[in-house]
């Protein structure tokens, strides 16, 4: 048994059963994701049955991506961040509809960044590389082990203040709690293969074992994989478009999983209903966005899974030639007005790209090709929801694995998992004491810097796969191979989240602050609302002129284009996340 702090050595679940809790216990699993929160209640008195479960449509703090999120806990400051994020899991909390006084347990997981803004500790050492620039800055990285702390430890949390908070370890600063539960909930650790795990999201953790080593690696693949900046892109939520077929199967009404890449007209859509199970929707010319018959579900956007499934359709008809659109507008129509146009194109390559650059290193660590991959594991709502051979088809995949299981959010079933039973917080702790010495940092990997470019060249200038092939050959890196084998798809899990409870489940949509701000010196031009690419900012028009902000569709500091945009310099983004003298705060929601 390993002894965790916070944690009395060899403490039994059985003494939380005493007088002291007199009331049913409950607990509750948090997944604390770079692109939204994920919570569920769990009734410890019966069996850890899940009561209810509540998911937010986007990440509270500013930014599309984890480094977004590490840019503005480095300039604003890690308190303001840790304010926001609390904010939002209380939001979480409160969603679920359980009795708070009740909690005894609460399980985090995410990766090291999330769960340092959630703890409220030193995160510059995860944003600065090189020991003599953190001794420079006086950090002192924190050591980011598992541990139980009380709710009363942190700061803002709305539960009784005797709460136990699980907090799982990290790998490296990479390489955290998140992928320690994709690489425990696939089981690959105890079988005799060459595996490789991805869980497809903002930030794609990965994990390839061969001759029973780890090898593990990270890679910030973009937010386009889970429907960020896509045009009409949204997370993998009610409505969202999840897959596609360039022409319907034998039955039109059942969800396709084998491929039918005939070039006939029409594409096939999706969605995803309120039980997140995938329904018929619409299909449509593509080229004209003409019906052509109609589905059981309307859609309000395409997710992650539905861009890499109409990317394999389209690239297999011919509607695309990497990187343009073959229509006479570049752009791809779906059903009610949706949208996919060249630059959503390019942004999906760049993540799809990141996702292969990342395998190929992992396999030079390992001394291995691709090709000697025999099993893939898929997690997060992206390797769930797709289609794991449309996926395998454009590069997400090696081609010559012979099975692919798609598993669903490791995360939060880790989570769970932990507050149904401490000692799988235990087992985390183990098993990343095994895996630190075999991390690869991609940012110091000329493997992955070298098959990076190779990808933005081929997604966004149109490199050729021979040409792709030549390069890397001329870099001593063994070529990408056509496929050799038909994989065995198993699904293990047919949504993401298997048990949503018998409360069922709860969207949180408005996660964020919102802010109403007045600058002084301000025309009312409306210059700064027009080039926002998130369309976050809004001005009323009666003076004197004051903007609204929803900070969390804003994308950050890193961004700042409505600020360079004002004529009159009198617009300051950071004004909406801090008090500041240069303008009067209105209102804050």
């Amino acid at each position: 048994m390993v002894d965790l702090p916070g944690f009395p050595p060899g403490r039994d679940d059985a003494v939380l059963k005493g007088e002291v809790y007199t009331m049913a216990r409950l607990g509750i699993a948090l997944d604390l994701g770079t692109s939204g929160f994920r919570g569920q209640a769990v009734d410890l008195d019966n069996g850890g049955q899940i009561i209810c479960t509540a998911v937010t449509t986007r990440h509270p703090l500013p930014g599309a991506n984890v480094m977004d999120h590490l840019h503005f806990a480095v300039e604003l400051g890690a308190n303001r961040a840790h304010e926001i994020v609390i904010h939002a899991v209380n939001q979480v909390i409160e969603r679920l509809d359980v009795q708070t006084d009740n909690v005894i347990r609460l399980g985090v997981c995410g990766n090291p960044i999330q769960l340092s803004l959630f703890q409220n500790i030193e995160i510059r050492d995860l944003a600065y590389a090189g020991k003599h620039k953190l001794e420079a800055l006086g950090v002192v990285p924190p050591k980011r082990d598992a541990c139980i702390l009380k709710a009363v430890d942190i700061s803002g949390l709305k539960l009784p203040d005797g709460t136990d908070i699980l907090i799982p370890p990290a790998v490296r600063h990479e390489i955290g709690a998140d992928a320690l539960a994709m690489m425990i909930q696939t089981h690959m650790l105890d079988r005799d293969e060459i595996a490789i795990a991805t869980d497809y999201g903002t930030n794609a953790e990965m994990a390839l074992i061969a001759d029973g080593i780890v090898y593990t690696g990270s890679t910030a693949a973009g937010p386009a994989l889970e429907g960020q900046h896509i045009e009409d892109g949204i997370l993998a939520l009610p409505g969202a478009i999840c897959d596609l077929e360039s022409s319907p199967g034998k039955d039109p009404d059942s969800r396709p999983f084998n491929r039918d890449t005939s070039p006939k007209h029409g594409l096939k859509t999706w969605v995803l209903d309120p039980e997140m199970q995938a329904r018929p929707g619409d299909t449509l010319d593509p080229v004209t966005g003409s019906l052509i018959r109609k589905g059981t579900s309307n859609a309000l956007g395409i997710t992650g899974t539905g861009v890499i499934a109409l990317i394999s359709q389209a690239v297999a008809s011919g509607l695309i030639r990497i990187p343009k659109i073959m229509t006479p507008d570049s752009k791809i129509h779906l059903p009610d007005g949706i949208v996919f146009t060249e630059r959503d194109l390019k942004e999906a390559g760049k993540a799809i790209g990141a996702v292969r650059a990342g395998h190929i290193a992992l396999c030079r660590e390992a001394g291995i090709n691709l090709e000697d991959i025999e099993t893939a594991y898929m997690a997060g709502a992206s390797g769930t929801y797709v289609d794991a051979l449309k996926a395998q088809d454009i590069g997400m995949l090696p081609k010559g694995v012979k099975k692919i299981y798609q598993v669903g959010n490791s995360s939060l079933a880790m989570a769970v998992d932990m507050v149904r039973d401490v000692d799988a917080l235990r087992q985390m702790k183990k098993v990343a004491a095994r895996l630190r010495q075999h991390h690869c940092m991609f940012a110091d990997s000329k493997t992955f810097e070298t098959v990076y470019i190779l990808e933005l060249s081929y997604w966004t200038e149109g490199m050729s796969p021979e040409d792709y092939n030549q390069f890397l050959k001329r870099f001593k890196l063994p070529p990408v191979i056509e496929k050799t084998v038909d994989s065995e798809v198993i699904r293990t899990v047919t949504r993401d989240i298997p048990d949503i409870g018998q409360k069922g489940l709860r969207i949180i949509s408005d996660i964020g602050e919102k802010r109403c701000m007045r600058f002084k010196g301000c025309t009312g031009c409306g210059g700064c609302m027009e080039e926002c690419p998130e369309k976050t900012l809004f001005l009323e028009e009666n003076e004197p002129f004051s903007i609204t902000m929803d900070l969390a569709k804003c994308n950050g500091p890193a961004c700042k284009r409505c600020e360079k945009i004002c004529p009159e310099n009198v617009f300051h983004l950071t004004d909406f996340y801090l008090d500041t003298p240069h303008c009067k705060n209105v209102s804050i929601h």
